[in-house]
């Protein structure tokens, strides 16, 4: 089995930092069948790979079992990438797994540039299945299969594919990723599962499994579908992000309120028309409406003819099923001309919402936890980077004005806070000079002289030459 990882980071030999390994030396490892080796193909201030080649031994890999027969030795697991390679991942790198490095923590928390190669890696679902489950997590996705035979091309295909990554992320989080992912690809795993593999899924998935689309399919492969093991991890996934385990996403549930009081027209509407008017006034085009929810905003941006091109992103498959129900995309061409939907998470960077004119982030991020917010702000600040950025987000020093929302609730139930104008300034002035941006901080609704507008609203427009 072989892995490499590869970085061009100035300087890239940090690499050898990240993983604990001195690109100068060789380093092997016992693993429960065999050995693993890291070594450093190629390790320069430009670029630098690590490899990690694993050994196994096949007989070592049987032995103790009952079964008998020549095919429990005659079969891929040595050569191909699975749970073995997974294991191995973990007990060669298990402390860059964590996020630590001593001598360089500010290196660790960094996303980087990342290349990770596996030649020979099984996929039950084929290249297909590759894509939904890495794409989500910020990841440029190349997958090719790999022939029966090279000489023999009517034997057609084999279920191994070569598979390069790409990306830019913390390297802890790239290797957690592997490490849950690698065996749900492969569809199997080479030891029993049991109870403590909740355990190892949640630890591993706390930064991204919760937020991923195919989160029910990774839980269920992972613990070889075996049923009471699903259902105890979804429901602590599901309780960790304060949700139902049915669904683990509350973003279509009912608000607590609805309207702000002693206001000229619903605050929606409000919020909707102040919206369009920041993006008329950008002169934005291609427009994208990122945690579109069941489509609101989209209905509005459809009505202005000079945006030629608007996609919707949500995480949530539901919540986009909703959408083109609402907008009636099966039922108009020239609707579909115009307006798709996406699924992505916003807390990973996604290559494919790069190069737009303008984003809104319309009452967005209260919905995402604070230790998340660095990871949003990197994918859509600093790695999609349009050139208008548009937030909304509810003024909780307002929440005294609703008469029905006790003291101490938030409006929604899927809010995770909500940010009073100091806090809001301070997150967007700091988020505009780290990233290349001006900001103007704008009211939506009429302003309460003691505690200001229902709604902020931020207006971020990249500077000209911004890096």
């Amino acid at each position: 089995m072989f892995l490499t990882i590869s970085t061009t980071h100035r300087p890239a030999t940090d690499l050898g930092f990240l993983l604990h390994k001195h690109p100068d030396r060789a380093q092997s490892v016992p693993v429960s069948a065999g050995t693993a080796h890291v070594f450093y193909p190629t390790a320069t201030e430009t670029e630098c790979t690590a490899a990690l080649l694993v050994e196994v031994d096949p007989v070592k890999l049987v032995r103790g079992r009952q079964e008998g027969g020549l095919a429990q030795y005659v079969n891929d697991r040595p050569y191909t990438a699975g749970s073995q390679l997974a294991v191995a991942l973990r007990a060669a790198f298990t402390t860059a797994m964590t996020g630590r490095c001593a001598e360089r923590p500010e290196l660790a928390a960094m996303p980087i540039p990342l290349s990770v190669r596996v030649p020979s890696l099984p996929s039950s679902g084929g290249a297909d299945l590759v894509e939904r489950l890495f794409r989500p997590l910020g990841w440029q996705v190349d997958a090719e299969p790999i022939a029966l035979d090279p000489h023999f091309h009517d034997w057609g295909e084999s279920r191994y594919l070569d598979v390069e990554l790409r990306g830019t992320l913390r390297l802890a989080d790239a290797l957690t990723q592997l490490y849950v992912l690698l065996p749900v690809l492969d569809g199997g795993k080479h030891y029993w599962v049991s109870e403590d593999e909740v355990d190892k899924l949640l630890r591993a998935g706390d930064a991204w499994l919760a937020g991923h689309p195919e989160r029910k399919l990774i839980t269920r492969r992972y613990l070889a579908r075996s049923r009471p093991l699903v259902g105890a991890a979804l429901s602590r996934l599901a309780e960790s992000d304060n949700v139902e385990p049915d669904a683990l996403d509350d973003a279509l549930a009912e608000p607590v309120v609805t309207e702000a009081p002693d206001q000229p027209e619903p605050l929606a509407a409000q919020r909707k028309g102040s919206v369009l008017a920041a993006l008329r006034a950008s002169g934005a085009r291609r427009v994208l409406d990122l945690g579109c929810g069941s489509g609101a905003l989209l209905r509005v941006l459809l009505t202005e003819p000079s945006f030629t091109e608007i996609v919707g992103v949500d995480v949530s498959a539901r919540a986009l099923e909703v959408a083109a129900r609402n907008l009636r995309l099966d039922k108009d061409d020239r609707l579909r001309s115009r307006v798709s939907l996406r699924q992505s998470a916003l807390t990973y960077v996604d290559p494919a919402l790069a190069g737009y004119d303008a984003a809104v982030l319309m009452e967005v991020i209260e919905h995402i936890d604070e230790s998340r917010l660095d990871a949003l702000e990197h994918a859509v600040f600093g790695a999609a980077k349009p050139g208008t950025i548009i937030v909304t987000t509810p003024n909780a020093e307002y929440n005294v004005r609703f008469e029905s929302l006790p003291a101490g609730r938030f409006r929604h139930p899927d809010h995770r806070f909500e940010w009073d104008r100091a806090r809001f300034g301070e997150w967007t002035r700091r988020i505009a000079e780290a990233h290349g941006y001006d900001v103007r901080l704008l009211p939506v609704g009429d302003v309460d002289p003691e505690v200001g507008p229902p709604t902020q609203l931020a207006v971020f427009t990249r500077k000209e030459g911004a890096a």
